[in-house]
C-alpha cells in the first residue's frame, strides 16, 4: 500500500443559486433510481441510505423509462432555469449535466444494442465483482445489506436474460464466440458448491475482521448467502445459461454492430459517447493506421537492438517476450510485489509534475479467479469516506506472462494515470458530490485519454531512460491504442471478422472486448492525442511562463468534463497567463 500526502484542490466557493439548488436537488432523485450508486458514493445518510443499501438496481423496462423521463425531464428544467446571477462555477456545472443528460438519452435510444450478458460487462461479472471487492462490510448492518442484495441477485440475471430475450426478438443476437465465452465463464460460476462461491467465501473473509460480529453470527450470515445462491441465484444462472444455449443455433460469427438494423447509427452514437466528438469511423481509422506507421517504426529500432530483425513487429516483440519469462513456476507473488515497487517509485518521480496529489491509499491487488480470464487490468476508485483504498487490479491468469509493458502499465492504471484522476475527483473541495461521486457515469475520452497521456507523460520525462525494455513496453502500448481506432472501426462499420482482427496482432481477449463494447477503444487514443495537443500548444503559446504543474492541474479540475470544456478552460488558462 502506498499513501501520498494530502494536497487539496480549491474549486471557488460557490453562492446559493437556485440552478445550483436545483442539480443537487435532481442529481439525489436521479441516485435514488440507482441503489448500488448510491452506496458506492454513499450518497445519502441515516435511513435513506441504510434502505438503499439493502437494495440492487434492477434495470427493469420500467426503471429505464423512469431514468429516460428523469433526464428529458432535467434537460428542460435546466434550460429553464434563470441563470442570472450564477457564479461561473455553477454556470460550469451546468453545463456539464446538460451534457451527461444529453449522453444518458443517446445512449437509452440505442439500449437495444447493448446486449447485457456477455463475459466483459454483463452482471454476471460486474455484480459479482462489485459484491465480493467493493459491497462495504464493516458492520452488522453492512453484513445484513450484502445478505439481501445477494437474495436479489438472481432477479437481476433474470432481467438481463428477459432483455436478451427482448433482443433476440428482434434478431439481435451476440457472435457465437462471445456466446461460447458467456456460458463458459456462467458455468464456471456454478461449478462450485455454494459454500466455496466467491459471494460467500469473501463475506466469511471480510466478516472476520468486523468487530462485534461473533463466529456464530458470521457462520449464519454466511449460511444465508450460501442459501441464496443455491435457491434463487444458481437457478437464474441456470435459465439464463440455457437460454444463451439455445441462441447458439441462430448466431454467426459476424461481430459488427454492421450486422444489426440500424447499427450504423448506433455505432455513429457509439463513437460520439466515447471521443467526445464528431469524427466518422472513416476518419478514426485512418489515424489509427497513420499512428501505428509511426509507433512501428520506433518500435522497430528497439527490436533491432536486440538482434530482432525478422519478421513482423509482433513476431519479434513476443520472441523478445518469451526470452524474458520467468523462471520460476509461479512468478505472481514476485510480480505483484514488482508492480507495488513500481507504483512507490512512480509516485516519487511523479512529485515534480504535480502540486495537487490524491489522499487516498492505492493498493496492487490480483484480479479474483472467476473473472481473471477475461479480465484486462484496470482501477477501481476509492470509498469517499476513506474506507476503500484506491485499487489497481492486475490479471495473472498464466503464462505467458506480461513483462515488456509492466511500467506503462502501472503509469496508466495507477500513478500518474487513474489513481490521479480518479482519486482526486472523489475528493475535490468545492466540486458538488454528484460530480465527485460520477453518480451520471464516467467520460472515456477524459479518463482514459488521462491514462494514455499518463504513460505518454512519462515517456515525455525520460522515465525510460536507460531501460530500453520499459520504453518498448510503453510504445507497445500506445500501439496496441492505436490499432484498436483500426480494429474497432473495422469491427463495426467496415465488416472485419475477429480473425481479421486476430491477423492484425490483437489478442483474442481483446479482440473479444471490442465486439462487446463498441467505440470505447476509441477513446484512449483520440482523448490522448486532444490532451498531448493541448498541452503542445500551451508549451509553444506560454514559453517561460508555462507551468506543467498547473497545466495538469487545469485538465484533472476537468474531472470527467468534455473535452470541448477541458480545452476551453486551458484556453483561459493560457489567456490569463500571458496577460499577467
Amino acid at each position: 500500500m502506498y499513501k501520498l500526502v494530502l494536497f487539496s484542490l480549491i474549486i471557488s466557493t460557490l453562492s446559493a443559486h437556485p440552478l445550483a439548488d436545483y442539480m443537487e436537488k435532481f442529481a439525489a432523485d436521479w441516485v435514488r433510481l440507482s441503489p448500488t450508486t448510491a452506496t458506492s458514493s454513499q450518497y445519502f445518510s441515516g435511513e435513506e441510505q441504510d434502505r438503499l443499501d439493502g437494495q440492487l438496481t434492477l434495470p427493469t423496462p420500467a426503471y429505464r423509462a423512469a431514468r429516460v423521463a428523469l433526464a428529458e425531464q432535467g434537460l428542460v428544467d435546466l434550460q429553464a432555469i434563470d441563470s442570472a446571477g450564477a457564479s461561473a462555477e455553477v454556470l460550469r456545472q451546468k453545463r456539464v449535466m446538460l451534457w451527461l443528460l444529453d449522453d444518458e438519452l443517446g445512449e437509452a435510444k440505442y439500449a437495444d444494442y447493448q446486449l447485457p450478458l456477455n463475459q466483459f460487462n454483463g452482471p454476471q461479472r460486474s455484480t459479482v465483482t462489485w459484491l465480493a471487492n467493493s459491497h462495504p462490510v464493516h458492520s452488522l448492518r453492512d453484513a445484513e445489506n450484502y445478505v439481501s442484495r445477494v437474495s436479489q441477485f438472481g432477479e437481476r440475471i433474470d432481467i438481463a436474460a428477459d432483455d436478451m430475450r427482448h433482443a433476440a426478438s428482434r434478431g439481435f443476437y451476440l457472435p457465437d464466440f462471445i456466446l461460447t465465452a458467456t456460458i463458459k465463464q456462467m458455468e464456471r460460476f456454478v461449478g462450485v458448491a455454494p459454500t466455496d462461491n466467491l459471494l460467500a467465501t469473501s463475506l466469511a473473509r471480510r466478516l472476520a475482521g468486523v468487530a462485534g460480529i461473533d463466529a456464530s453470527m458470521r457462520e449464519r450470515l454466511v449460511a444465508q448467502v450460501e442459501g441464496h445462491l443455491r435457491d434463487t441465484v444458481y437457478p437464474a444462472y441456470a435459465r439464463a445459461i440455457d437460454l444463451l444455449r439455445s441462441h447458439l443455433q441462430f448466431a454467426t460469427s459476424d461481430a459488427g454492430l454492421w450486422r444489426l438494423e440500424g447499427g450504423a447509427e448506433a455505432y455513429a452514437e457509439r463513437l460520439r459517447h466515447y471521443t467526445n466528438g464528431n469524427m466518422t469511423a472513416q476518419e478514426i481509422h485512418e489515424l489509427g493506421l497513420s499512428e501505428v506507421a509511426r509507433i512501428e517504426t520506433e518500435m522497430d529500432e528497439i527490436l533491432r537492438s536486440y538482434g530482432l530483425v525478422e519478421g513482423s513487429i509482433n513476431s519479434r516483440y513476443a520472441e523478445l517476450e518469451r526470452r524474458i519469462q520467468p523462471a520460476e513456476a509461479d512468478p505472481r507473488p514476485r510480480l505483484l510485489r514488482e508492480y507495488e515497487e513500481m507504483v512507490v517509485d512512480a509516485a516519487e518521480r511523479a512529485r515534480p509534475l504535480f502540486d495537487v496529489l490524491p489522499r487516498s491509499a492505492l493498493e496492487v491487488r490480483r484480479e479474483p479467479l472467476f473473472s481473471e480470464a477475461n479480465a484486462a487490468a484496470h482501477y477501481s476508485s476509492p470509498a469517499p469516506d476513506g474506507s476503500r483504498p484506491g485499487v489497481f487490479w492486475v490479471p495473472l491468469p498464466g503464462a505467458p506472462w506480461r513483462m515488456i509493458s509492466r511500467r506503462s502499465l502501472a503509469y496508466h492504471e495507477a500513478i500518474p494515470g487513474h489513481h490521479f484522476q480518479l482519486a482526486l475527483q472523489v475528493e475535490m473541495e468545492g466540486l458538488p458530490k454528484w460530480w465527485a461521486s460520477r453518480v451520471f457515469g464516467g467520460n472515456s475520452a477524459y479518463s482514459e485519454g488521462w491514462g494514455l497521456y499518463a504513460e505518454w507523460l512519462a515517456n515525455d520525462e525520460g522515465w525510460f531512460e536507460g531501460d530500453s525494455i520499459g520504453k518498448l513496453g510503453f510504445l507497445s502500448s500506445e500501439l496496441l491504442r492505436a490499432k484498436r481506432l483500426v480494429v474497432d472501426t473495422g469491427i463495426h462499420a467496415f465488416k472485419w471478422t475477429r480473425q481479421d482482427v486476430i491477423d492484425y496482432g490483437i489478442s483474442v481477449s481483446e479482440t473479444e472486448r471490442y465486439v462487446v463494447y463498441p467505440g470505447q477503444a476509441c477513446s484512449y487514443k483520440v482523448g490522448q492525442l486532444r490532451l498531448v495537443a493541448l498541452r503542445r500548444d500551451a508549451e509553444k503559446r506560454l514559453g517561460a511562463k508555462f507551468s506543467l504543474p498547473a497545466f495538469h492541474n487545469i485538465v484533472l479540475r476537468g474531472a470527467g468534463a468534455p473535452l470541448d470544456l477541458v480545452g476551453e478552460e486551458v484556453e483561459t488558462w493560457i489567456n490569463t497567463t500571458l496577460a499577467n
